[in-house]
């Protein structure tokens, strides 16, 4: 067994420090490949433009140009490498250059305006040298469609990273901030982009812009301070390409946690999917992290597409904060009734610099023919006209087929008052696994009021993955009550935790256990049995119990003092624990009762019994006391959670205080013949549902369970049979939090939601 304590968990960081200076120091900052020859200088590339290639209605007032490069360029050398030519007009500018971001910015001095309607051509020519004076292997063309119109709409902020309101950040992440069109990049720096921790306490960092992504990011110099507010300011110095500056500050705030984010990032899915066939020939690839990604690290050299494999295609790679989506848009169709191979390589880093721990690989099969169908909103929430709706309520459209991330923003989705169509601020978040786009805003709505949502269509619309627009404006009216929603109670220092044992034990057994997150226990480090961690530390595996931890394990000889992220989880769950109690959400529902609930299936197997019903989102008391899922004849039976197109609704399940248990299918070691399942429909997501179960709880073998489980007694994932245990894989998507008790697992895999 090995000590876990502050050195041993800061090795990993100064190593990668270290080697970044070997890098720098040995290379200049050259990425070469090592060949029979030696090192073999690769040439640079251009990884991201504005406006996109073949973009339509660009304003004609635009005076900004920007072309991002895989390296870091010799800024004379761009002076006359970067040219842009319209017919009948030769516009001129200056070029320069942000080494933080390797862009280039041409600015242009003439003509006034563009001319309309006019299909413009730029250009990056073989001029362009790097710092090693290694030149683009060839010139670099793409073309946009200007518009009839000037730009004189203000930019705003779509969407940011932390979140508003967020609890638990880990201290060790950027902050970054996506703009609703292009931006200037040499008006994002670091007097349009600030951050304090706390108020009055500025932090120092280096502000970048991803061109294609239109992602502003603030990388601090040094760690946040734990537990601490801090408050990100993006200032009207931000302008557009247009010279247009934000119309005001977009100021949001964010609590740090007490722990690092130490866990590697993962792909959780793809479109199209692994191995789907029939796949259109204009269509553009995505991939959605399992959580926040640096957008700098989602470029043409992490994410490539090949068709078929060996034959890589040209492309342009975005990054969707909002939803965690990286898009491959190909230059040109993709080849028929072709086997194509997509891949995300481990260059791919989060916001923390945790780079995946393996390439994620899929293959899809193409036709010949393109995807020519537009996009329709199938469904909202509130519905239209709906009457009664809570002021903290979130605004979303579910799509009928995937969409474009980047189309999907402030610009495109707003909110207004319906009599006097005054604008409500707020961000725009895209899910890319439900197709749900959600406009939050930034203070609750007013009471009694009316509002009206727009999801723009037409060419300045939202768009599907083919480039597809939404034919005309979706447009759903509201009327809002003086009610609250019921929203998720932050986690705070727990959230980064799949597995907390309290003052008690965590322990594996089994070969299979994987924890996506961090664990931990508010006690010695000889609590923990039968895992290991990322950071190299293990404790008392042996060849038939081994399992894996994606973060850190965490015990009360870790980081000793004000910043024990044991401690503060602990003390941060239990207000969590009290917050979704019967005493502190009163008034829940009784499954079993039709006039309570209406769709909750009546009867069923028992009132405590939730196998079989399909619930919408709320606050649920168990009348027994308990709850069960598949326990009782027949031993079969999902429960199904609704969002009904709401991706923010929230479930909450109450035992009783004291006594309540939660019990998921059957244990033992052999595999049930039906495994019970908790099921997630219509945009519900595991982060928001929550499970108030103070006497315990215990998940059968082979079950997929959802949510945050918060207890004061222990929880038991499957149980041991043979050596090594033969129990298959029992999965949460959530985290087992049990605040004075152990949690034991058998062949378990728990992911943690992502915020």
């Amino acid at each position: 067994m090995k000590k876990s304590d502050s050195l041993t968990r800061a090795l990993p960081w100064l190593m990668s420090i270290l080697l970044g200076v070997l890098v720098t120091a040995c290379g200049g900052g050259r990425d070469p490949i090592l060949g029979g020859g030696g090192n073999v200088e690769i040439a640079p590339r251009v990884t991201g433009v504005t406006p996109l290639a073949n973009a339509t209605a660009v304003p004609i007032n635009t005076r900004v140009f920007t072309a991002a490069f895989s390296k870091a360029m010799n800024p004379t050398s761009l002076a006359s490498a970067f040219t842009l030519a319209c017919p009948g007009v030769t516009p001129t500018g200056t070029v320069t250059y942000a080494p933080t971001g390797n862009v280039a910015t041409l600015t242009l001095t003439s003509p006034a305006a563009l001319p309309a309607s006019t299909l413009c051509t730029a250009t990056i020519t073989t001029a362009a040298k790097d710092t090693a004076g290694l030149a683009l292997a060839s010139n670099f063309v793409w073309t946009f469609t200007t518009g009839v119109a000037p730009d004189t709409t203000p930019p705003t902020v779509s969407s940011v990273n932390p979140l508003t309101g967020a609890t638990g950040v880990a201290p060790n992440t950027q902050v970054s901030a996506t703009f609703s069109e292009p931006m200037d990049p040499l008006t994002i720096d670091g007097a349009a982009f600030t951050l304090a921790c706390p108020v009055g306490t500025p932090q120092t960092g280096t502000v970048t812009y991803a061109v294609g992504s239109r992602v502003a990011t603030l990388t601090p110099t040094a760690s946040l301070p734990f537990s601490t507010v801090c408050t990100a300011t993006v200032t009207t110095a931000a302008k557009d390409t247009a010279g247009l500056g934000l119309a005001s500050n977009f100021v949001w705030t964010f609590t740090t946690g007490a722990a690092p984010d130490t866990t590697r990032p993962t792909v959780s899915s793809t479109i199209p999917v692994d191995s789907a066939t029939n796949v259109a020939s204009n269509t553009q690839v995505t991939a959605t992290f399992s959580e926040p990604m640096d957008p700098l690290t989602i470029n043409d050299s992490n994410f490539t597409l090949a068709c078929p494999a060996g034959t890589p295609l040209m492309g342009t790679v975005t990054y969707a904060v909002s939803g965690r989506v990286a898009t491959f848009a190909p230059a040109a169709a993709l080849p028929g009734a072709t086997v194509c191979a997509a891949t995300v390589t481990t260059g791919a880093k989060d916001l923390a610099g945790n780079a995946m721990a393996a390439n994620k690989v899929w293959t899809f099969t193409t036709v010949a023919a393109g995807d020519t169908t537009a996009p329709t909103v199938s469904a909202t929430n509130p519905v239209d006209v709906a009457t009664g709706v809570c002021t903290n309520k979130t605004i979303n459209a579910t799509f009928s087929e995937p969409m474009d991330p980047l189309t999907i923003n402030t610009g495109t989705f707003t909110l207004a008052t319906t009599v006097g169509a005054v604008p409500v601020t707020g961000v725009v978040a895209y899910d890319a696994v439900t197709r749900i786009a959600t406009f939050n805003p930034a203070a609750n709505l007013a009471a009694t009021t009316g509002y009206t949502a727009t999801v723009k269509g037409g060419t300045a619309g939202v768009k599907d993955l083919a480039g597809n627009p939404l034919a005309l404006d979706k447009v759903t009216t509201f009327t809002t009550s003086a009610s609250i929603c019921v929203t998720a109670p932050p986690l705070g220092a727990a959230a980064p935790f799949g597995g907390f044992g309290g003052n008690a034990t965590l322990t594996n057994d089994g070969l299979n256990t994987v924890i996506n997150g961090d664990i931990g226990v508010n006690a010695a480090a000889t609590t923990i049995t039968g895992l290991r961690d990322s950071g190299g530390n293990v404790y008392t595996v042996t060849p038939n119990n081994d399992g894996m931890v994606n973060g850190l394990i965490y015990t009360a000889n870790t980081l000793p003092g004000p910043g024990n992220a044991v401690i503060q989880a602990r003390a941060d769950a239990l207000v969590a624990f009290n917050a979704i109690s019967p005493a502190g959400m009163p008034g829940g529902i009784d499954v079993s009762s039709l006039a309570q609930c209406p769709s909750c299936g009546g009867a069923g197997q028992g009132p405590g019994q939730l196998a079989g019903r399909t619930l919408p989102p709320g606050v649920y008391l168990s009348t027994t006391g308990t709850y069960g899922i598949g326990i009782t004849a027949p031993t079969a039976g999902n429960l199904t959670l609704d969002a009904q197109g709401d991706a923010n609704a929230v479930w909450v399940f109450q035992t009783a205080a004291g006594t309540g248990t939660l019990t998921v299918g059957l244990t033992g070691p052999a595999t049930p013949a039906t495994p019970i399942q908790v099921l997630l429909i219509n945009g519900a997501q595991a982060k928001n549902v929550f499970w108030y179960v103070p006497a315990g709880a215990t998940i059968g073998t082979g079950a997929t369970m959802v949510g945050t489980m918060l207890s004061d007694a222990s929880i038991t994932f499957s149980t041991t049979g043979g050596s090594p245990p033969t129990a298959v894989t029992t999965t949460l998507n959530g985290r087992a939090i049990a605040l004075t008790a152990g949690v034991t697992m058998t062949n378990t895999v728990i992911n943690v939601p992502a915020p």
